[in-house]
């Protein structure tokens, strides 16, 4: 089993593993592939509640009042953080729903963890499968900030994509983390509730976090959905000297962390 695995890795063993992750990750997207439309439009709903309530409804009373700091408007300003929103909400649940089912219902987890594969190879097939999700979902959203804006280029640039698929990859591998160690549905919606509905509102979505108390920066910064709509904010609005480069080797140190984690749960679960 994968418990008898190491997880060190050497320079020989390196093709194997991305051909293993690649294996299982085709596997999922076998799965996928016949649910796109489905995929693309769960995440897209409460997004666009958030457009219409706080950008078009909100946002018009805000715009007459203060000068958002990025974007031409508060619509403008929220809608890469509806995008990072999206995307954390789907890598996420997707993924942990995903993993519960085949352990907890379909009972087919235990053949999984048979395969004579290395750990990490499993936590990263499982990954990509939820950056695949969120991409599906944020790409939705992002179509919908393209027709508000009319500025395609700023939601399909390098750097904006980039960091998008930074923040699927951390909560993605979250999601692998979480799916491991829930013993029922219900604990799924504790986590829900506790760590991914409070993110969404406090991972500055809504607001700019520099202008909030030192206090409250304090917890805000410690969000890995932070640096994402900071990130995505800079690189859809200013230009590449003024982005937040410190975004991403915040997010890629969570993105690796969080795989070593989920490889470790994977060579000692048991199911």
């Amino acid at each position: 089993m994968n418990s008898q695995l190491p997880l060190s890795l050497k320079p020989s063993q390196l093709n194997l593993l991305i051909a293993d992750t690649l294996t299982l990750f085709w596997g999922e997207w076998l799965d996928l592939r016949v649910r796109i439309a489905q995929i693309a439009a769960t995440g897209l709903i409460s997004p666009l509640i958030y457009i219409f309530a706080f950008g078009l409804g909100l946002g018009s009373a805000l715009d007459r009042a203060v000068t958002p700091p990025v974007g031409d408007s508060y619509l403008e300003f929220i809608l890469p953080g509806m995008v990072a929103l999206s995307s954390m909400t789907i890598s996420f649940g997707g993924t942990t729903f995903s993993i519960c089912g085949d352990r907890l219902y379909n009972k087919t987890f235990e053949e999984l963890l048979l395969l004579p594969v290395h750990p990490l190879a499993l936590h990263l097939g499982k990954m990509l499968a939820g950056i695949v999700r969120g991409l599906m979902t944020s790409g939705s959203v992002i179509l919908v900030a393209i027709l508000f804006t009319g500025q395609w280029w700023s939601f399909l640039n390098p750097l904006f994509l980039l960091v998008l698929v930074l923040n699927c990859a951390v909560f993605s591998g979250l999601g692998v983390i979480v799916g491991l160690k829930v013993q029922s549905l219900e604990s799924v919606g504790l986590y829900n509730n506790f760590l991914i509905v409070p993110m969404s509102f406090l991972g500055a979505t809504f607001f700019d976090p520099a202008t909030l108390p030192a206090a409250l920066k304090v917890v805000v910064y410690c969000l890995p959905l932070t640096y994402t709509s900071i990130g995505l904010r800079s690189a859809a609005y200013l230009p590449w000297s003024e982005f937040t480069w410190y975004s991403l080797p915040i997010l890629l140190v969570a993105a690796i962390a969080l795989s070593a984690w989920g490889a470790y749960q994977f060579s000692h679960q048991r199911d």
